[in-house]
């Protein structure tokens, strides 16, 4: 989604654009890419690869977003002069680059060692965002929603890899609260993981399949849960009340920061909420109950998050490729 985010700025400036990737793999995400018209070419894997790949396609400038990719692959594409950019988080993957973008809040505190005559773009003045995000942004921070039940949306990711939704779900009916939970849950295993859970009086879960319009669901929800993955900038800057669970190991720094902030509320570390959803429902309980805390978490993700970063990023690899050529 981050990748996307800065094609969408790119092909807005006349760049063409071209994914190289396995997307087909994710349909979901297949569909992301090419319902805007961008091409993808099947991923590749080596050195060699690469190189002849890029030089069939004639690249100005190559973007890397990838944890997968052995390391000597940057490298080999940078020696060879092709101006290269990197989307990382922290030290994972390895990439190397002419510019590397951590777009992890707290990430500019850091001062990791770089590559040579690169330049580093760090923290959320940087964060990727999609069009359908920024056009969603409200023009000021929401107002406290008060009156009915609250609406609650929980989504892990175009997969649920880690399996999340059903224990996310545990810990909601056991807070006792009244809520109506809107659940993305992209496999049938999954969804019927979710509608096993037994709920409390005036609780009401409606699953889906993956889709589309996560935007537009976020903004009409009191209460969003999500992975806190790269869709936690997108909740703050659509100014939504989020709700974060920890789902792997890469996210830990992230969640740890994002809580810290006041702007958003850990729910837990999944593999804790499988052993036992009673703290995380400690958490959910009150924030159900409370309008005006959910208010004001939702100000200050708006604030922390101004949805300019692709723009800030492009800047930056287009004065690389005046430079460069």
């Amino acid at each position: 989604m981050r990748s996307l985010a800065l094609a969408e700025e790119l092909v807005r400036r006349g760049a063409e654009v071209v994914f190289v990737c396995d997307s087909h793999t994710v349909p979901w995400a297949d569909e992301q890419i090419r319902g805007r018209g961008i091409a993808v070419e099947p991923a590749v894997w080596t050195a060699e690869q690469h190189l002849e790949l890029f030089g069939r396609l004639g690249l100005t400038a190559v973007v890397w977003d990838s944890y997968d990719l052995d390391p000597a692959v940057f490298a080999a594409v940078r020696a060879s002069g092709l101006p290269s950019l990197a989307i990382v988080d922290g030290g994972y993957g390895g990439a190397v680059a002419d510019i590397l973008v951590d777009q992890n809040l707290g990430s500019e505190l850091d001062s990791p060692e770089l590559p040579e005559g690169a330049i580093r773009l760090a923290g959320l003045d940087y964060v990727l965002l999609r069009n359908e995000i920024l056009e969603l942004r409200p023009a000021e921070p929401p107002a406290p929603r008060s009156g009915g039940v609250p609406k609650v949306f929980a989504f892990f990711g175009g997969t649920d890899a880690f399996g999340a939704g059903p224990y996310v779900v545990q810990a909601l009916a056991a807070t006792g609260v009244p809520f109506e939970a809107l659940v993305i849950a992209p496999g049938d295993e999954l969804a019927e993981a979710i509608g096993a859970v037994h709920l409390q009086p005036g609780q009401h879960v409606e699953v889906i399949g993956p889709t589309s319009q996560l935007a537009k669901a976020v903004v009409a929800s009191d209460l969003v849960i999500s992975a806190s993955g790269t869709s936690t900038w997108e909740l703050l800057c659509l100014g939504a009340t989020a709700g974060l669970v920890c789902v792997v190991d890469n996210q830990v720094m992230g969640y740890e920061r994002t809580v810290a902030t006041g702007a958003a509320v850990g729910v837990g570390v999944l593999s804790d909420l499988k052993a036992d959803p009673s703290a995380a429902a400690a958490v959910l309980g009150p924030l159900l109950q409370d309008p005006a805390e959910r208010a004001r978490l939702a100000a200050a993700g708006w604030q922390l998050v101004d949805g300019q970063g692709r723009v800030r990023v492009a800047d930056h690899l287009f004065e690389l490729l005046a430079r460069t050529t």
